[in-house]
């Protein structure tokens, strides 16, 4: 599908392809188990995707110590001389296959009534009209969500409604959706 990813594994962020070995901090996971770690980009043929739909499968190859690190401390004129060594615990992994397999397993998780709901087709899946962008309040381009949910409760209904289906279609932030749904049915 595509030609590398990135993806995050213990708080660190690395670019992989299929078939590349690559060290990353002790995982939890026994040799030879298979992971999917977080993916948050995938990239490679055209435009890289930023919210990616892709899985990277990693497997366990086995548990290593990294190179030897010497620390040594020293104080002049005092006779303080201090010398340590640490070793890194790392896991290797690699990497099998970058694919869409996330995207068939969420829609076999989502209930009937979702995917019944998903069937029916929208009103205007490319763009908003010019009646919603005329309907949406004022500023409304420039708000964050917690502005987005302090205003929201003083705007009418068809302003709720228009902003509620800009977020559907356009911008898809979940805490605006969210904050808009719970204005909408405060106005009901």
């Amino acid at each position: 599908m595509s030609s590398y990813a990135i993806i995050s594994l213990g708080g660190k962020q690395y670019r992989v392809r299929e078939g590349e070995r690559l060290l990353v901090d002790r995982l939890r996971a026994d040799e030879g188990a298979t992971l999917e770690p977080r993916v948050l980009l995938v990239g490679g043929d055209g435009a890289p995707d930023l919210a990616p739909s892709a899985t990277v499968t990693a497997r366990v190859v086995g548990h290593e110590l990294g190179e030897k690190i010497r620390i040594g401390k020293y104080r002049r004129r005092t006779g303080y001389k201090k010398h340590t060594g640490h070793r890194s615990r790392l896991t290797r992994i690699e990497i099998e296959a970058i694919g869409g397999a996330k995207r068939a397993a969420k829609a076999t998780a989502k209930p009937k009534a979702e995917q019944a709901e998903k069937a029916e087709p929208k009103q205007s899946d490319a763009a908003p009209t010019a009646k919603t962008e005329a309907a949406l309040p004022e500023g409304y381009a420039a708000m964050t969500i917690a502005q987005l949910t302090e205003a929201a409760g003083g705007w009418s209904r068809e302003q709720v409604e228009a902003a509620l289906d800009h977020e559907r279609n356009d911008k898809a932030r979940k805490g605006a959706i969210a904050a808009l749904e719970s204005a909408l049915e405060e106005k009901q």
